[in-house]
């Protein structure tokens, strides 16, 4: 397959699945086992162009807040912004630095799916029974900024599906306000992300080995694509739960353990 056009696929795919509940990483890994492996820089940093286009879904907020900063809950709720993704980026380095991951074989993500998607229906039906809040409180950001760090150990976790529903578990029982500050603390997590990943390809210097062309077709897919499935999300939540999303998650990981050998 030309390596453009896989690197386009593996854009779209991207953008659909980084804020969908359904892990990005986990659809990405298992992507490239029909249209070739990449490396941990492409992985990374195609993410960021979901980002872009969830801060182009979120420009009006992030500005409102940006420039509100004089009024007490703007600034409240930018500090907790703030603190979620400092747990994130002061529990993650270490742990990134110290190499703490499972391996990136679909076994492991084909479970992470599985129990993900089990997590998600017993969260969600908890989250129900309790007041419908929208305040977000410093608890809530802490336990943001922990779940992202599983998230990023345990491939096929979902960043977005764990953060969420640990927000709605610790009282922000509003999907679209869990949802809502989860992705705009996604914001500055993933662009760091990528930044930190760059800094790693300038050290070991594989910055004239890369396949530029395929990251930039790569990153421009995704962006597209996430800008249209987040405005898409952001309706949907409104009227439905996450059910869906769950029931996916739950067949394709069960599909994969029992199609692929165990190991791999």
């Amino acid at each position: 397959m030309n390596d453009l056009f896989a690197a386009l696929l593996l854009g779209i795919l991207e953008g659909l699945t980084e804020f969908l509940p359904v892990s990005s990483t986990g659809h990405l890994l298992i992507a490239q086992r029909w249209l070739g492996e990449r490396s941990d820089f492409f992985n990374i940093v195609i993410q960021a162009g979901a980002i872009l286009a969830i801060t182009l879904v979120f420009r009006q907020r992030i500005w409102s807040l940006a420039t509100g900063l004089g009024d007490p809950l703007h600034r409240d709720y930018a500090m907790k912004l703030a603190a979620a993704f400092a747990v994130t980026a002061l529990v993650g380095l270490p742990v990134r630095l110290l190499g703490w991951e499972l391996p990136e074989t679909v076994t492991p993500i084909a479970w992470a799916l599985v129990l993900g998607g089990v997590w998600m229906l017993v969260a969600e039906r908890v989250a129900e029974r309790r007041p419908d809040s929208d305040v977000v409180t410093w608890k809530i950001a802490v336990l943001v900024g922990l779940a992202q760090v599983v998230a990023g150990i345990f491939p096929g976790t979902s960043r977005s599906a764990a953060a969420i529903f640990m927000a709605m578990l610790a009282g922000l029982g509003r999907r679209s306000s869990a949802t809502e500050f989860v992705f705009l603390v996604g914001i500055p997590t993933m662009f760091a992300a990528s930044a930190f990943a760059f800094v790693e390809l300038l050290v070991d210097g594989g910055v004239g080995t890369e396949d530029w062309a395929s990251v930039a077709v790569a990153v421009t897919a995704s962006t597209v694509t996430a800008f249209i499935v987040v405005r898409w999300l952001l309706a949907y939540i409104k009227q439905h739960r996450f059910t869906g999303f769950a029931v996916y998650r739950i067949a394709l990981g069960l599909a994969l353990l029992v199609w692929l050998p165990a190991g791999e």
